[in-house]
């Protein structure tokens, strides 16, 4: 689904899009409501989700890179949580959410040829949307916050060009696709469903 504000940003219309987004979402995947409640509450309220100084919560964006057989996915190593996540990072509007997912997928690794998976065009849903504790950065003066991330799956034409931007991250590595079942249970268990993976 393209959103609604196009290259001028309303942040109204990003929360209703927001919104229908995890309508959708929820009737696809048979979510609960309440597994969003805070995003669900911070809409309501009116809040700029858009905006990274906005809390208790706001929007990021990621990105799954699978390879061309749904067999293994790209991982980076985030500098600030010391952890091997999948590439993202906060919206920066004007994108639309999948473009955001696919310009960070490009800038932490490197990667050419990085392009959205098929079933995002037709069915215009993320794969999942997640919200997350983010511990305090008294260095930023940002409070423990949570993160709204709307994710994507991304696939690569080849797994030979990895030029992590080292500024962004410790590094990047394919891992074997059951590493996701510790850190995106429920994607993984979406993007199966789909058969966007093999297995």
């Amino acid at each position: 689904m393209e959103p609604p504000f196009g290259t001028s940003f309303d942040p109204a219309a990003f929360r209703a899009h927001v919104q229908t987004l995890l309508d959708e979402h929820a009737r696809a995947f048979g979510v609960p409501e309440d597994r969003h409640a805070l995003l669900r509450r911070q809409i309501a309220r009116g809040d700029s989700i858009h905006f990274r100084r906005t809390f208790p919560g706001h929007v990021t964006t990621s990105a799954f890179i699978l390879d061309a057989e749904g067999r293994r996915i790209l991982l980076i190593h985030h500098r600030s949580l010391g952890r091997w996540l999948q590439p993202g990072g906060h919206y920066e509007p004007p994108d639309d959410l999948a473009g955001s997912a696919l310009r960070e997928a490009a800038e932490e690794t490197g990667m050419d040829g990085l392009c959205l998976d098929p079933w995002h065009r037709l069915s215009g849903i993320p794969i999942d949307v997640d919200t997350h504790r983010i511990p305090a950065r008294p260095d930023r003066d940002e409070p423990e916050h949570w993160h709204h991330d709307i994710r994507y799956v991304v696939r690569a034409e080849t797994v030979d060009n990895l030029r992590p931007d080292l500024r962004e991250v410790h590094g990047a590595a394919w891992r074997e696709l059951h590493a996701l079942e510790a850190l995106a249970p429920q994607a993984l268990r979406n993007m199966r469903r789909l058969g966007l993976t093999h297995p």
